[in-house]
């Protein structure tokens, strides 16, 4: 039977009181610390990163990281940085104490931590145990706080730095721990945080364990910024990404940009390998992540992500990392024109390697190939004269070695799709050398099989490099003739605020010069008048308020760009060389040297690659030679 007040047969949660008569109190520091902890703590993995952050700013050379139960029951972190007295522990317990803002300037951080908050935040959740000791001083000392109870403050013998352990955290308030993730969540987001860390900082040792095994370990990086950033790379993403990867080095209005960018047919199926840093700052910016879709949009499927590592250093002021507790989201002074950095420097580098595929291609290509048990049968015999004058001549040593065409030769595909192929007379090696080597043979009138001077073969999708030729041609003629536009019959209103019509009408002539033109109509509305002719019957509302959003907070017009490259991509496909198109050894040769000049053409538009190499040692491993 229900009681009396209750619906649905559970009781009924007593309404609120707004607006009660209540003296103003002030919190207990227990409550304010474990308030403070629910912005900056909210599982294992933030306080990792603030422990290992003060461990870095202490100018630690080694950091050791220990985990148990994904960091539920331990984090401990000791290095060996300047350590700490008892006055300077004891201190650092207590809130907004710190000793990363000598000048009180928030526009001049250049320190990881600088709140003052994350260890007494941490103390008031967990069982909190500090050790440190200063090089010049006799011996250690050790405080020891549980759940912001004061526990233990005494001498203590260990090595010059800081061990500082978190036992047990959130044991004490079960509202929190049933909001923590399985194990092995918690422990890959541990992980992840070490290594970005890692990867910010190469001059560091880090090793982390957890449950007494060595999940990570790396040794200081010496040498340059790239050499030491590549070996911290090569040791947190793997040897394959370095093989894979492109360095970006760019300067501009005092903002500079490095790091590396991993080739487009060297992508992932999630972003979880985008790796941004500012000023060594590990941050999650999604101004910087739409900067690097941009650069990838053109040489990537929109379902892939590419694998970067990019560090910006920035002028003081320019950036404010007061934004979160958490630290991970920043905000700048000019995001225009960091999102131009970023989307330049990574189109520099990967116009600047478009000939490039991924090895791990090849090496796939590679393991695909399988010992053929069956007995082989007899070829059958050519059915025409002209194909038994064509298999003869690519079956007759050095036939392909010849076939090499000049670079300037455009690939302009004749319209004899049906034609036998003509035969081809042995002629002498060519003079020049090619990066993709002279066409021997054409494999189901779709792949392209050349010889490279090193005695490697390159395949060669058709389908896919003309398409890539097609579209680049076509983004070039945009560049260099405009972009032709079509009057609209009825011209299009598109109802706006104030703020977004404000920032249409100051951007009408860039505008313009993509095709689109606008004016304004009335205090909240734009007019337009004539819309890019490629587009054709596009939704021009839907897209002027996409401008107007992307002017509006990154001060650039993105969209009707890439609904212009967009439509290029689209008329490249279908105006590119058909899979199964005979293409005459002249042809093949041309195809090969305009690739070689033209950027981007180690992928399609979709971000498949169009060619693919086997060296020679390769081949020979196929026959067990080697």
């Amino acid at each position: 039977m229900r009681t009396a007040g209750a619906t649905g047969g559970f009781p009924r949660r007593m309404p609120r009181v707004y607006g009660a008569v209540m003296s103003i109190r002030r919190l207990p520091d227990h409550l304010v610390n474990q308030i403070a902890a629910g912005e900056v703590v909210e599982r294992p993995a933030n306080a990792l990163k603030e422990l290992v952050e003060n461990a870095v700013d202490a100018g630690a050379r080694r950091v050791v990281v220990d985990l148990e139960e994904g960091g539920r029951r331990l984090i401990r972190v000791t290095d060996d940085g300047c350590g700490m007295t008892p006055d300077e522990i004891r201190l650092a317990l207590e809130r907004h104490a710190t000793s990363k803002l000598p000048s009180d300037d928030l526009a001049t951080i250049r320190t990881l931590g600088f709140r003052g908050e994350a260890l007494p935040s941490i103390a008031s959740v967990a069982r909190f145990d500090i050790a440190s000791r200063p090089a010049d001083a006799a011996s250690g000392w050790r405080v020891v706080v549980d759940n912001s109870q004061l526990v233990q403050d005494a001498p203590a013998a260990l090595n010059p730095g800081t061990r500082v352990a978190v036992e047990d955290l959130f044991g004490r308030l079960p509202a929190r721990l049933k909001f923590l993730k399985s194990e092995r969540a918690e422990l890959a987001a541990c992980v992840d945080i070490v290594r970005r860390l890692a990867m910010a900082h190469p001059a560091v040792a880090f090793t982390l364990t957890h449950n007494g095994r060595t999940l990570f370990q790396s040794a200081a990086q010496a040498g340059d910024l790239f050499a030491a950033g590549a070996g911290r790379l090569a040791d947190v993403l793997g040897v394959e990404f370095a093989d894979n990867a492109l360095a970006v080095d760019l300067a501009r209005d005092g903002l500079r940009l490095t790091g590396f960018a991993g080739l487009p047919t060297y992508s992932r199926g999630v972003g979880d390998h985008q790796f941004l840093f500012v000023d060594g700052r590990p941050v999650r910016d999604r101004l910087l992540l739409g900067a690097i879709r941009a650069a990838y949009q053109d040489v990537l499927a929109h379902d892939r992500f590419p694998v970067v590592a990019l560090f910006l250093e920035t002028p003081e002021g320019f950036v404010d990392v007061n934004v979160h507790p958490t630290k991970a989201e920043v905000r700048f002074a000019d995001p225009g024109l960091v999102r131009g950095l970023i989307v330049g420097g990574l189109k520099h580098a990967l116009r600047e390697h478009g000939q490039r595929t991924a090895t791990t291609v090849s090496s796939a290509a590679l393991g695909a190939f399988r010992p053929l048990n069956a007995p082989l049968s007899a070829p059958p015999r050519p059915s025409t004269p002209a194909m038994a004058e064509w298999t003869l001549a690519y079956n007759t040593p050095g036939a392909g070695a010849g076939l090499a065409q000049p670079a300037l030769t455009p690939f302009m595909p004749g319209a004899r799709a049906a034609e036998s192929m003509p035969a081809v007379e042995p002629a002498a090696p060519a003079a020049e050398s090619y990066p993709l080597g002279a066409a021997c043979a054409q494999i189901a009138n779709t792949y392209i099989v050349a010889e490279t001077d090193d005695g490697g073969m390159v395949i060669v999708d058709q389908h896919a490099a003309h398409e890539r030729l097609v579209y680049e041609r076509m983004k070039a003629a945009l560049a260099a003739g405009g972009v032709k536009r079509q009057v609209l019959l009825l011209p299009e209103v598109v109802e706006l605020d104030l703020i977004a019509a404000d920032a249409l009408e100051t951007r009408a002539d860039e505008l313009a010069a993509l095709g689109l033109v606008v004016e304004r109509f009335g205090p909240s509305a734009v007019l337009v008048r004539e819309a890019p002719a490629l587009l054709g019957q596009a939704d021009i509302i839907g897209l002027v308020r996409d401008l107007a959003d992307e002017i509006v907070h990154l001060g650039e017009a993105l969209s009707l760009t890439e609904k212009l490259h967009e439509v290029c991509a689209t008329m490249a496909c279908h105006g590119s060389v058909r899979s199964g198109r005979r293409l005459s050894p002249a042809e093949m040769n041309a195809l090969l040297r305009e690739m070689e000049a033209t950027p981007n053409s180690g992928q399609c538009n979709h971000g498949r690659p169009t060619w693919l190499k086997l060296g020679a040692g390769d081949i020979e491993k196929l026959f067990g030679r080697r």
